[in-house]
């Protein structure tokens, strides 16, 4: 009995030893796991945890690069940058975003309208996509989204730039202006692409999208230490982007503004040039239009009052305009007839009023005719019936020629301004291969006045009249200042050299570009533009008798002060055909309706003794170039050359500088 007692025991003792050790095995093995898992967390995930960790404690931000300025030619500002304070919410980063966009709401003390665009735009965008709340928080605004931070959950205060257009409307076309970046912009730049942010502004016209990639600068770096509710504890660290560059332009603020003002309610264009040096000062469209109602997402009602008004101030009629010049052409067509020996300048028409030809009619401007006028008379008066006979016998494709070389029908900046338009010379292989028909003879006469097919901006009509008042020489239109640019008194040491080359014959230049001392750019550049110089010369003396002698076109315009003297040639454009009826009865400009009136044009070089300036004043549906665009050329003129010796005297520093 004993015995079998000593056995059971034995047996659950046994039993309680067994499971003893397989508890404790089990506890060996579990703890055994949890050190394994402890060392491999602590040594050799150590790196990625701490990663981890750290993603959670630190949050870094890519700051928005700073735009580069542009200064006009004397160091002002004209397109600069201002700090401003904006919100942004990272959707993926939000447990509920009605709740907190609503709690936004209420912090920032939105009207509804604002707060219904807002989910409006969330609405629209991709999930991962970061929203901007706003683009120009106040300052208040900005420290209470900060002080609540904490509990805005994947809400983002950013310290962003703005561009900032201090002349407002007077640089718009010129400089352009920048939105928000697009889906097109990433794809077309990859310099946009690499530097992109939200609410990432760049240019969409004009020199701020022609020089983006040299504007848009590098990014800046912030890394911010966080507690568990995102709330900024402490900046870690800070990297310091790069502006872009500055870019200082030709232009002179003073004269754009005086071209604003005296475009002020009408339609049209001015530009000025240095008819030696190229240097643009002054370009301007008119009308235009505030260029920072585009920094922060113009409104809709903004927006349609720029597209709705009749007078199209989106476009940059300086550049793309395509008008016939009129009478503006005259001295090129003259100058081609001289060139070409056609005639003399001796030469005579009796002009009656009208010519008949294959029973078409060719009126002139002055009803009754200028009776007998000789080639200087036909310039300073304007004939439109000697015009008609002296292109019948040079014909249009030797008027082409001319035209071409002295600017017309080529764009004038070649990769500056996207949207410049190269306008058209006729000529008969042209008409054949854009129209397929044969050329007549009455488009001759026509193109001879500056009407028919030719199409010109005032850009270009701007620097024709610059090389013919430079004596005839191929210049290099420019407007951004370049520091390794030639001065006037070695752009005329050069334009001398030419002319004698030119007497000399064209030997010299041949030998000197098969030793390869000059580049064929180089030899372009201030070559003569004629063949006679006599006959550039003599065009010249007749623009300066239209604008300064008693009948010619422009003379109540005329400044008799000969510091400010000038020369110049009206131009008038027909926009429809008149008729025999409204021919004969003769209306005033006010009588005739606004869409249907003649252009107005006028181009000038001065002073005239020793011309530096030309320009081209240009007014749609002005009626007539002698009542409407000269007196525009004249006021203008006075301030120019008042300007000049302040202009002087900065590249004559700039000189000194480098020496």
């Amino acid at each position: 009995m004993i015995s079998g007692g000593s056995d059971t025991s034995y047996i659950k003792q046994s039993v309680v030893n067994r499971r003893m050790f397989i508890l404790s095995a089990a506890k060996i093995v579990v703890f055994g796991g949890i050190i394994a898992q402890l060392f491999s967390l602590q040594i050799n995930q150590n790196k990625k945890y701490l990663t981890l960790s750290d993603k959670n404690r630190l949050r870094e931000w890519k700051l928005p690069p700073t735009r580069g300025d542009f200064q006009d030619f004397f160091g002002n500002t004209i397109a600069g940058n201002l700090k401003v304070y904006q919100l942004h919410i990272i959707p993926e980063q939000v447990e509920n975003f009605n709740n907190l966009i609503i709690r936004v709401k209420d912090i920032l003390q939105l009207d509804q309208k604002t707060f219904n665009k807002i989910i409006k735009k969330k609405n629209s965008q991709k999930p991962w996509e970061t929203l901007i709340v706003s683009e120009n928080l106040s300052w208040d605004q900005f420290v209470k989204i900060n002080f609540y931070l904490h509990e805005l959950s994947g809400v983002k205060p950013v310290l962003s730039v703005a561009r900032s257009y201090p002349y407002k409307e007077n640089y718009t076309h010129l400089l352009g202006y920048v939105a928000q970046a697009s889906q097109d912009d990433l794809l077309k730049n990859d310099e946009i692409k690499k530097r992109h942010v939200p609410g990432l502004r760049v240019g969409k016209v004009g020199l701020e999208r022609s020089l983006e990639n040299d504007l848009i600068g590098m990014n800046g770096v912030q890394r911010y230490e966080v507690n568990a509710y995102g709330k900024r504890i402490n900046q870690i660290d800070y990297i310091e982007g790069q502006k872009g560059k500055s870019i200082r332009l030709t232009v002179d603020t003073k004269i754009q503004q005086m071209c604003n003002k005296l475009l002020e309610d009408k339609v049209g264009s001015i530009s000025v040039m240095d008819i030696f040096t190229g240097d643009i000062l002054a370009m301007h469209s008119s009308p235009s239009f505030d260029p920072n109602l585009f920094l922060y997402g113009i409104s809709h009602k903004n927006w349609k009052n720029i597209i709705n008004n009749p007078k199209k101030p989106l476009i940059n009629r300086t550049i793309t305009g395509l008008y016939p010049p009129g009478s503006t052409i005259k001295p090129i067509v003259a100058l081609s007839a001289l060139e070409n020996n056609i005639i003399s300048p001796n030469f005579k028409v009796n002009c009656s009023g009208k010519i008949e030809m294959y029973g078409q009619t060719y009126n002139c401007w002055k009803k009754k005719g200028h009776g007998i006028v000789n080639l200087r008379e036909a310039i300073k008066v304007s004939c439109d019936t000697f015009f008609y006979e002296m292109s019948r016998r040079l014909g249009v494709d030797r008027l082409n020629e001319t035209a071409k070389k002295f600017g017309l029908g080529n764009k004038v900046f070649s990769n500056i301004f996207n949207e410049e338009k190269s306008g058209l010379v006729p000529s008969t292989k042209w008409k054949k291969n854009a129209l397929g028909g044969g050329w007549v003879l009455g488009e001759t006469l026509i193109t001879g006045i500056g009407q028919g097919y030719i199409q010109t901006t005032p850009l270009q009509l701007c620097l024709m009249t610059a090389q013919l008042a430079n004596g005839g020489f191929k210049i290099n239109p420019k407007i951004i200042v370049n520091e390794r640019d030639e001065t006037f008194e070695k752009i005329k040491m050069k334009i001398n050299k030419n002319l004698e080359k030119k007497i000399n014959g064209p030997e010299f230049d041949d030998a000197m570009l098969d030793l390869g001392i000059l580049s064929s750019k180089e030899n372009n550049l201030y070559k003569p533009l004629f063949r006679n110089q006599e006959n550039v010369k003599f065009v010249l003396e007749a623009m300066f008798a239209s604008t300064n002698e008693v009948g010619g076109t422009s003379y109540s315009s005329r400044i008799e002060d000969k510091k400010y003297q000038f020369a110049g040639k009206t131009g008038t454009s027909q926009v429809k055909r008149i008729t025999e009826t409204q021919r004969e009865l003769d209306l005033d400009i006010s009588q005739i309706p606004y869409e249907d009136r003649d252009h107005a044009l006028y181009i000038a070089f001065g002073p005239y003794k020793n011309p530096r300036y030309a320009m081209s004043v240009f007014v749609e549906h002005g009626g007539s170039g002698g009542s409407t665009a000269a007196p525009i050329a004249k006021k203008l003129f006075k301030v120019i050359l008042d300007r000049h010796n302040e202009r002087e005297k900065i590249k004559q520093n700039n000189i000194n500088l480098k020496i």
